[in-house]
């Protein structure tokens, strides 16, 4: 699923925008597109804030009246937000401004679909290999963005569970480790040991009947039962690399 936020002050140009959007995923059946409209910037910041929204694309104009979209684009990286950021606006007078906010297009209106189309082709397709190489986590009231192969492990920590990154940051998130581990499983590096781990094996130095060493230092006991599936795990992985 693909959540786009709209952001325009303008109602026709807002149910314009929405409305091809429509239509692209008519044409597209195979990409589940989520559209929320916002009809100023504020109103976006709020749900971005509030509600835990996180968009993959906004469409966003660059003139509104409570805020401009350039102002708003800064707020929306501050709080973590690195969704796909297009400006649409009858000026280029702020072209520059809108690549430093890490804006991935610039649209001048009236824009039609031959423009807009391309584009969602374009960034829904970059989108989904990202997807493929991050997680979007919540912790410490924000949402980010985490690289895969920089999750060195899990570690239950209460009601809340520590990630351990590689460059030693620790992450505390409010999820269950059956909750990670869903999201961790669909690579192949990542194994549960015991119930209080989860272990990237590329960051194992050595492991015994005991304990693992990781890279980093970290040293993991192993429960009982543990070391045999684990070191058949560990084999099988480099094996088929």
């Amino acid at each position: 699923m693909y959540a786009i936020a709209l952001c325009d002050d303008e109602t026709a140009e807002l149910e314009k925008t929405e409305n091809m959007l429509d239509i692209y995923q008519e044409e597209h059946p195979g990409q589940d597109i989520r559209i929320n409209c916002f009809e100023s910037a504020d109103e976006l910041l709020d749900m971005v804030r509030e509600k835990n929204y996180a968009p993959d694309m906004i469409l966003m104009d660059i003139y509104m009246p409570d805020k401009m979209g350039i102002e708003a684009a800064k707020e929306l990286r501050s709080m973590g937000n690195e969704g796909k950021l297009i400006f649409l606006t009858t000026s280029r007078n702020y072209a520059l401004e809108a690549f430093g906010v890490g804006a991935v297009q610039y649209l001048v209106k009236p824009i039609t679909e031959k423009e807009l189309f391309p584009v969602l082709d374009m960034f829904l397709k970059n989108i989904e290999k990202e997807r493929k190489k991050y997680l979007l986590l919540r912790t410490d009231g924000r949402t980010r963005r985490v690289p895969v192969n920089e999750i060195v492990c899990c570690e239950a920590h209460g009601k809340a569970q520590c990630m351990h990154m590689s460059d030693g940051t620790q992450l505390l998130l409010r999820m269950t480790m059956t909750e990670i581990y869903g999201m961790l499983s669909p690579y192949q590096e990542f194994v549960r040991v015991g119930i209080a781990y989860i272990v990237n094996l590329e960051y194992i130095d050595s492991l015994n009947g005991q304990d693992i060493c990781l890279n980093t230092g970290k040293k993991i006991y192993l429960p009982r039962g543990a070391y045999k599936p684990l070191k058949e795990q560990y084999f099988r992985y480099y094996c088929e690399e």
